[in-house]
C-alpha cells in the first residue's frame, strides 16, 4: 500500500508557512485563502442573499471544473490571433488542469470522447504512453461510495453507445500484443503494468473521436480519431487513490495522443504543460515554447523513447555537486527520485547547510531528511537548489521541500527527494512554477518560469535558434561542466557512477504526494 494513504491533507500557500520575512527581521505573516467556489464562500454568498443554491455548481462535477476554467479565461485569458490553422489544440472543455487532493494530488483534466461526447476526468502522465478509460468494466474503480466521491465524477465508456467507436483489430500497426490474438481480425488486447506495486490496466484497444478545439480566436472544433484503451480490468492504485477515471499517457510512443495528433497533421510534434503553485495548470498540444526558454536535449533510445535528460551538476545552497546522471521528466510522479550515490550526496549536502534540528526518521513517510521548523523560520535560510543540464542550461528548483504539521501542532519540513532503487525521476514538485515544453520534433526539453495565468500567445513566437550540428545524445555520460563564476561556493568532486537509464518500457504514475501541501500525520 502506498505510504500516502496514511495521511490526511489540506492545501495551504507555502508562503503562509515559510513566507518572506517582514522588514523587522523574519516575522511570519499567515493568512487564510478561500477559493471563489469554496464551501466557505458558497455559505457566505447564500446566507447573504448574493446567490442561491441553484447558482452554485456541485463540487467535483464537470460543470464545477468547466466553470473554473471559464473564469480563468475571462480574467486572464490569452490574447489570440485572428486566425491560425497551425495554432495549438486544447481539449474541448479548455486547457486547464486541476490538482485534485483526494486523488493523490495528480493533475487532472476533462476530455470528451465519442459521439455523443462523454466526459472523463483523466490524470496526465508524461511517463507513460497509453491513454485509457474505464470501459466494459469487470473490475474498475467504484462509481459510488468511494473516498473521492465528493471531488470526482466518474464515467464509464461504452463503445456500443458511441456511433463513431471502432474496435481495433490485431492487424493494426498499433496492436502491440498480436501474439495474444486468436486471429488476425480479433479485438486487439492490451495490458500495461505500472511502477507502483500491483497497479495495472488491461482490456482492448478502441478508436473513437477525441473532441478538441483550436487555441485561437475562432475556437475551431477538431474531431481527432485516436486509439486508446478500453480498460476492462484495473488493479492497485487505479481502484481507489489515483486515476480512477482514466490515465492520459503523453509519452513518445506512436500510440500516445501527441504522436497521433502530429502524425495526422493536426499539430506540431510538441506540447507543453504548466504547473502552478496554486494547483492550476495548463496543457496545450502543438506548443513549441518561446524564444526565452532554457533547453536541453533528450537522450533518445529509438526502441523505447522517453523524456530522458542528462544532469551534469546539482547546486545545493553554496555547494556544487558534479554528477553525470540521466533522469526522466515525469508529470505523473509527484516527488523527485534519485538513485545512489547521487541521493546521499544531495541530501548530505543539504543537511550540512540546514540550521534547524533534524528529526528522527519516521518510516511512515518517504523522506529521510526532515527538520523542526523554528518559530522564526525564514525561507531564505533553507538551502536553495538548482540543476545544470547537459548543454549548460540551468533549472532552478523553486519548491524542493514539503511542510508537515504533526497532530501536536508542530511544523516540520522535509527535502522532498526520495531514494530510488532503479531510476532518477524529476517529478512534479521540481516542475512547479514552470511551463515545461516537450518538443518531440526537435528532441529537446524546454522550460521557462511561468505563471500559468499569464497572458501570452506562446505558439506565435518564433522558436529560438538551436544548434543542430550536434545530434541529441543517444546515451548518457557526456562530460561534466562547472559554473565558472560561482562565488563563495565549495565543490563536491567525488565521482559517482553514471546512472544510465535502462531502456525498458517505463510507465509511471503519481504514487506519492504533491509538493506544497500540509500533511497531518496520525501520531
Amino acid at each position: 500500500m502506498p505510504c500516502f494513504l496514511k495521511f490526511f491533507f489540506f492545501l495551504v500557500p507555502i508562503w503562509a508557512v515559510i513566507g518572506p520575512s517582514s522588514c523587522d527581521g523574519g516575522r511570519i505573516f499567515s493568512f487564510e485563502m478561500h477559493h471563489r467556489y469554496s464551501d466557505q464562500v458558497k455559505n457566505w454568498s447564500i446566507s447573504s442573499g448574493k446567490l442561491s443554491h441553484s447558482d452554485w455548481p456541485d463540487k467535483g462535477s464537470f460543470d464545477y471544473y468547466a466553470l473554473l476554467a471559464h473564469r480563468d479565461q475571462i480574467l486572464r485569458g490569452r490574447h489570440l490571433s485572428d486566425t491560425d490553422t497551425n495554432s495549438p489544440l486544447i481539449f474541448s472543455d479548455g486547457n486547464s488542469t486541476v490538482r485534485i487532493s483526494s486523488l493523490g494530488f495528480l493533475h487532472y483534466t476533462t476530455v470528451q470522447l465519442g459521439t455523443p461526447g462523454m466526459k472523463f476526468m483523466v490524470a496526465l502522465d508524461t511517463g507513460s504512453d497509453l491513454f485509457w478509460v474505464p470501459c466494459e468494466c469487470s473490475k474498475c474503480a467504484p462509481t459510488q461510495g468511494s473516498a473521492y466521491a465528493s471531488d470526482f465524477e466518474l464515467s464509464i465508456y461504452n463503445p456500443e453507445v458511441s456511433s463513431t467507436s471502432k474496435k481495433v483489430t490485431c492487424n493494426n500497426l498499433l496492436c502491440a500484443h498480436r501474439n495474444r490474438c486468436p486471429g488476425t481480425f480479433s479485438n486487439c488486447p492490451y495490458s500495461v503494468s505500472y511502477v507502483s506495486a500491483q497497479t495495472s490496466t488491461s482490456g482492448i484497444l478502441v478508436e473513437d473521436v477525441l473532441h478538441l478545439t483550436r487555441e485561437d480566436k475562432n475556437h475551431e472544433s477538431v474531431e481527432a480519431y485516436v486509439t486508446f484503451g478500453c480498460g476492462q480490468v484495473q488493479s492497485g492504485s487505479f481502484l481507489d487513490i489515483a486515476a480512477p477515471n482514466g490515465l492520459f499517457g503523453l509519452g513518445m510512443e506512436t500510440i500516445s495522443v501527441p504522436s497521433i495528433l502530429s502524425k495526422d497533421g493536426l499539430t506540431a510534434d510538441s506540447f507543453s504543460m504548466c504547473f502552478g503553485n496554486d494547483g492550476i495548470g495548463r496543457i496545450s498540444f502543438g506548443d513549441k515554447g518561446s524564444p526565452y526558454q532554457q533547453e536541453t536535449s533528450f537522450n533518445v533510445n529509438p526502441s523505447h523513447p522517453s523524456y530522458n535528460i542528462t544532469v551534469t551538476q546539482i547546486r545545493v545552497g553554496t555547494t556544487l555537486i558534479d554528477v553525470d546522471i540521466t533522469a526522466l521528466f515525469d508529470s505523473g510522479t509527484s516527488f523527485t527520485y534519485m538513485v545512489e550515490p547521487t541521493y546521499t550526496r544531495l541530501l548530505e549536502n543539504f543537511h550540512s547547510q540546514v540550521q534547524d534540528k533534524r528529526r528522527q526518521h519516521d518510516s511512515r513517510i518517504p523522506f529521510e531528511y526532515c527538520y523542526d521548523m523554528s518559530p522564526d523560520a525564514n525561507a531564505s535560510l533553507i538551502p536553495s537548489m538548482s540543476l545544470r543540464m547537459k548543454g549548460g542550461s540551468h533549472f532552478t528548483v523553486y519548491n524542493p521541500i514539503i511542510v508537515i504539521s504533526t497532530q501536536q501542532g508542530e511544523l516540520v519540513y522535509c527535502l522532498a527527494v526520495v531514494k530510488s532503487m532503479e531510476l532518477n525521476i524529476i517529478g512534479q514538485n521540481f516542475m512547479t512554477g514552470y511551463r515545461v515544453v516537450f518538443d518531440r520534433e526537435r528532441l529537446v526539453l524546454g522550460w521557462e518560469k511561468f505563471n500559468c495565468y499569464d497572458i501570452e500567445d506562446s505558439y506565435t513566437f518564433p522558436v529560438k535558434p538551436h544548434n543542430t550540428s550536434v545530434p541529441p545524445a543517444v546515451a548518457a555520460g557526456l562530460g561534466n561542466n562547472s559554473i565558472a563564476d560561482a562565488k563563495k561556493e565549495t565543490r563536491d568532486h567525488s565521482q559517482g557512477s553514471v546512472a544510465s537509464l535502462s531502456y525498458h518500457r517505463y510507465t509511471s504514475l503519481l504514487f506519492h504526494l504533491r509538493c506544497l501541501v500540509v500533511l497531518f500525520i496520525l501520531l
